[in-house]
């Protein structure tokens, strides 16, 4: 696939106060301005992420309702039950609350909805199962139920307040809960908390009854420490993709130092099982413990997910992991099958001229896994992407869109064509009757095709700067590394190496030879690089005189550190045709 190279051009007026009164690199000065760290006061905040500046939860709207009424509940002993969802987000915040109210005194259940069966959120056979299971006046919705309407209108008529948790967008107009604590509401100007995920609310939600019962004297609230509960606001908020700037960074830095040393039985379970290493970062979270903890929900129910970060002791905990470990592989298999399915139906009408958005659909594919599949389709033809799979008399599918077209906002264009929608900007779900589809893929093409252009549907290389290899050293890689951790918003480092040439001929590396690797020079210092999936995707290998896009990272071997290159792209020196 092509991309468009958009090297950041050198600031500077901008550069220099950051490098005189922080003491930094110019290279790490134009990362910081490349991601807005213009100021040197805000910049050194950034690069030091404490806890100590999180801000006061209950400026969160509606917090100090939802505490006033978690402790009238506390009160009376009157009993709340949790209504999760079944991703790590969903799973971890509500591990989060039932452990963290339980120890302060109150009485707590919780409910997570079937997939295949209830569906995602607050919906009418979810809030209905979970009153027949649970006997209670009060639901916090987890994750969930910010544009639940009906549901909670139905529940405040059986006498159950709901208190609503979520960072979903919400619906035009709100549901009616006692509390809607949801950053999308805060104002623009609030603090840097609007981008937190539901792991990160939880952790808020249980600061602010802190706080409430420090104030009233209650001595278990002064012995509680909310830091135990970090490793699992890391897990949820790097599974669920949501940007790593804000709180959302601090909260994730120390969560992962917590996560390294975790007691949690659960969690010693789940890092022994998929052989996770240290250091533990966004990778290791990302593609082996959150694969993980999200297999079960996206096959049948997260049950085992929640009853693995909930287990007392290592012993109940690791059959769990085990269990966990082979329902991943299980998904993996189906995710491969439907991918490769998936990605040949489009490749066989595919026009890039025509086709802004792509939305397929079988009765046939699995629904669990919609969501992976539209990502892997997404990244073959760089299109908003649905898929669908069937769901009785429905099909239930997933998106994920590209940088400029809002797909929530997409689909509340084609409201009158679907049953039920939701989600964010860069990813959606939506369910919908199987003779509406076409219609569906007509209107969400006229809708993209307003707010996208085919150059924008080319994929953009953003680099942060250009760097002469020889000028790649340890010191300079392993400073940029306080830019970490690296995600959405906060991208890893990628820089354009200028003008080399291959020092020896590449070699295919990997058990399927599907990677390649090369040792590239400018003629003065020498560098390995690895183009990981390359061989397999049928890209070509660099010739001649070439420029090079590339993430530096430091590595060990045998006790060695040495600057290493994961490959991202080349083009002629010239500039011209980037591959």
């Amino acid at each position: 696939m092509k991309h468009r190279w958009l090297v950041a051009e050198s600031q500077p007026l901008l550069t220099r106060p950051l490098t005189e009164q922080l003491k930094v690199s110019p290279l790490l000065a134009q990362c910081l301005v490349n991601r807005g760290h213009t100021d040197p006061a805000k910049a050194a905040v950034f690069l030091e992420p404490r806890l100590k500046t999180l801000a006061d939860p209950f400026l969160l709207p509606d917090m100090a309702l939802a505490v006033e009424r978690l402790f009238a509940a506390r009160a009376t002993r009157e009993p709340l039950v949790i209504f999760g969802d079944y991703d790590v987000d969903g799973v971890t915040a509500t591990t989060i609350l039932e452990t963290g109210l339980t120890t302060l005194g109150w009485t707590v259940h919780h409910y997570l909805p079937h997939r295949m069966d209830e569906g995602y959120g607050l919906s009418q056979a979810g809030v209905e199962n979970c009153l027949g299971r649970f006997q209670v006046n009060l639901l916090l919705a987890v994750d969930c139920g910010s544009t639940a309407v009906s549901q909670i209108a139905w529940l405040r008529d059986q006498g159950v307040d709901v208190l609503v948790l979520d960072h979903h967008q919400v619906s035009d107009p709100a549901p009616s809960a006692v509390a809607l604590v949801n950053p999308q509401r805060a104002p623009a100007d609030a603090p840097n908390f609007r981008e937190l995920c539901s792991a990160g609310l939880a952790f808020k939600l249980l600061h602010a009854v802190l706080k409430h019962g420090r104030s009233l004297g209650f001595p278990e609230f002064e012995r509680a420490d909310l830091k135990e509960y970090l490793d699992l606001v890391a897990l949820g908020t790097i599974a669920d993709l949501v940007p790593l700037v804000g709180e959302n960074r601090i909260l994730v830095t120390s969560g992962l130092q917590r996560l390294e040393t975790t007691r949690r039985p659960g969690l010693v379970a789940l890092k022994e099982v998929s052989q996770t290493r240290s250091p533990i970062g966004v990778y290791e979270v990302g593609f082996q413990l959150g694969p993980r903890l999200n297999a079960a929900g996206r096959l049948e129910t997260a049950e085992a997910s929640l009853d693995l970060l909930l287990a007392p002791d290592e012993a109940t905990a690791l059959p769990i992991a085990q269990a966990l470990d082979a329902t991943n592989r299980e998904r993996q298999t189906i995710e491969k099958q439907m991918a490769d399915d998936a990605v040949g139906v489009v490749r066989s009408k595919f026009r890039p001229d025509e086709h802004y958005v792509i939305v397929e659909g079988h009765l046939h594919w699995h629904i669990g896994v919609v969501g992976i599949v539209a990502s892997r389709v997404l990244r073959e033809f760089y299109r908003p992407t649905i898929i669908l799979g069937g769901d009785n008399e429905h099909w239930r599918g997933s998106g994920r869109s590209v940088a400029g077209f809002d797909l929530a906002a997409a689909l509340r264009e084609c409201d009158d064509l679907l049953v039920r929608h939701g989600g964010h900007a860069m990813a959606a779900g939506v369910t919908i009757q199987p003779d509406k589809v076409e219609a569906f893929r007509q209107r969400l093409n006229e809708v993209a095709k307003r707010s996208l252009g085919t150059d924008t549907l080319i994929p953009e290389l953003r680099l942060d700067a250009v760097v002469p290899l020889r000028e790649l050293t340890i010191e300079t890689v392993t400073e940029l590394q306080k830019l970490a951790p690296f995600g959405q918003q906060n991208p890893a480092i990628q820089i354009c190496i200028p003008a080399v040439t291959n020092a020896l001929s590449p070699q295919k590396l990997g058990r399927g030879q599907q990677h390649w690797r090369f040792r590239i020079t400018d003629g003065v210092a020498q560098m390995d690089a690895l183009w990981w999936g390359a061989v397999t995707e049928g890209l070509p290998v660099p010739t001649g005189t070439f420029d090079v896009a590339a993430v530096p990272q430091v590595e060990e071997f045998n006790g060695r550190k040495m600057v290493r290159l994961r490959f991202l792209a080349w083009r002629p020196a010239t500039g011209a045709d980037a591959k």
